[in-house]
């Protein structure tokens, strides 16, 4: 049975014998794209399955979601028929709060739960933010503070034709960070890794750690090279690509 087109999901290279999906969510600004040299670098077991929020990418046009708990309950719609084989989460940055919460709300609603939950970057979603909110900010200001997060390329932050287009989406995903309130619920019971970079100046290895308390089962914390954008460091991509590619021949033993 062909699975329903869906502007929420890009698949870069379609796989539908595969054993299991991995459904990357990206970081705040960012698009599908950054996923697209994970879906052919996997064993062919592995369909990757990027998500693409509205304002981003492909859908640069549509409005952008401002609210986390709008956001997952489109997305729990439209991510359900894609359910039907055993898959894992990953996402970096604004992406694992997205991931996690998704994850929460298919355990609600008695959908299919990932088997491993991999958060990336991602500060623990119940610890509070030591810093002052920034989506609300004059336009001067939020693009300081964006190159403050160097995760806007300079010459793009100069280009004031192309900032018009793409303020209305970083704002969005700034909001959807800095007016999250977590709401305590039982842990996951399935794994959670998590990655954090050494070098990471906006997310602390200590902020990570606690990801920890919301699963039952195991708990592994990743250090690996880069800033917080590690994700775009082909050294530990390349590490990344290796760890998924060791668990998907542990998907080819029980699946």
């Amino acid at each position: 049975m062909s699975l329903p087109i869906t502007p929420w999901l890009i698949t870069p290279n379609p796989r539908p014998q595969a054993n299991w999906r991995l459904f990357c969510f990206p970081y705040a600004g960012g698009a599908a794209r950054i996923y697209q040299p994970w879906a052919t670098a996997l064993p062919s077991n592995v369909e990757v399955c990027a998500v693409e929020l509205p304002g981003h990418g492909r859908r640069l046009t549509k409005p952008p979601i401002t609210q986390l708990a709008t956001l997952i309950q489109h997305l729990e719609i439209a991510i359900q028929p894609w359910l039907d084989k055993p898959f894992v989460f990953f996402g970096h940055s604004l992406g694992a709060l997205v991931a996690f919460e998704l994850a929460r709300s298919l355990r609600q609603h008695q959908c299919p739960i990932p088997a491993l939950l991999w958060v990336s970057a991602a500060r623990a979603p119940h610890l509070i933010s030591p810093n002052p909110p920034i989506y609300q900010l004059p336009q001067a200001d939020f693009i300081a503070e964006l190159r403050r997060y160097s995760g806007t390329p300079d010459e793009v932050l100069a280009n004031a034709e192309l900032m018009e287009l793409l303020l209305p989406m970083l704002r969005a995903d700034f909001a959807l960070l800095e007016t999250y309130r977590y709401h305590d619920q039982a842990p996951l019971t399935f794994p959670i890794t998590a990655f954090g970079g050494e070098a990471d100046a906006i997310v602390s290895l200590e902020d990570i750690r606690p990801w920890q308390i919301h699963t039952d089962a195991a708990f592994t914390l990743e250090r690996v090279a880069g800033d917080h954008f590690f994700v775009h460091n082909p050294q530990t991509v390349s590490l990344m690509i290796q760890e998924i590619a060791r668990l998907s021949h542990s998907y080819n033993r029980v699946v």
